[in-house]
């Protein structure tokens, strides 16, 4: 009896370790910090929600091209290589070749930032950090309402600061996409250059939530024998 009371436990322990895993990462994992209203009182400041779905590869390709457009000058993506992109995206090889690969022509080279990343701390204080774990360092809904919160303050450096990360160093670099399109657009450019980010950071997400379904529906199906084999052995013994 007791060794089919350990394999309930397992069997509840990996239900429930899956259950909170999805739920820390469809959340964010945690709030987007706090900030001051015009009475200078402090209120926390809610994630809004990432559309983030890694089963649509459209988004996927809108946001590789937007990252490697406005974000790969100056950020590295160093644990993905450019051959992964059209490999698991279904983006043609010579697409990737001809306008994703800024700082190589090797298409198995890892994503590198365009501009010196030496030079960039001397600009900025500090060489950018690399993308490619961001969204699981941070959260899907963190990382989104970053990107969607920056504001004009001409008391910064470069003219921008951002409500959910203050004083940060990087430049509001999505301005001219955000005044040349219209708010929904914007939002939706900003939600697929994440979803990109999420695929980026886990590009297994998905087959990997399809083969817990059925590990664990193999282990629900495996217990009726179990169960059944556990009762036979049981019986004589009182």
């Amino acid at each position: 009896m007791k060794a089919l009371n350990h394999i309930f436990a397992g069997l509840g322990l990996a239900i429930a370790m899956g259950l909170t895993a999805t739920t820390a990462q469809a959340s964010g994992g945690h709030g987007c910090g706090t900030y001051k209203d015009i009475e200078g009182k402090e209120q926390t400041l809610h994630c809004e929600s990432a559309p983030v779905d890694l089963t649509n590869k459209a988004s996927i390709q809108r946001g590789a091209s937007m990252f490697m457009s406005y974000c790969a000058g100056c950020h590295t993506a160093q644990y993905v290589r450019y051959s992964k992109m059209y490999k698991d995206l279904d983006i043609p090889k010579e697409l990737v070749e001809k306008y994703l690969m800024l700082t190589t022509d090797q298409v198995g080279d890892h994503i590198t930032a365009k501009i010196d990343p030496e030079l960039q701390g001397q600009w900025f204080g500090a060489a950018p950090p690399d993308l490619s774990l961001e969204t699981r360092l941070r959260g899907n809904d963190w990382v989104y309402t970053y990107l969607l919160a920056f504001y004009e303050d001409p008391g910064r450096p470069w003219g921008a600061n951002n409500i959910v990360l203050p004083n940060v160093a990087m430049p509001h670099v999505l301005h001219d996409m955000q005044i040349n399109t219209s708010k929904e657009q914007y939002r939706q450019n900003i939600g697929d250059i994440v979803n990109f980010m999420a695929w980026m950071a886990e590009p297994v997400a998905h087959q990997r939530k399809i083969y817990g379904f059925w590990v664990l529906l193999f282990l629900a199906a495996l217990f009726i024998p179990v169960y059944l084999l556990n009762k036979e052995f049981w019986k004589d013994v009182k």
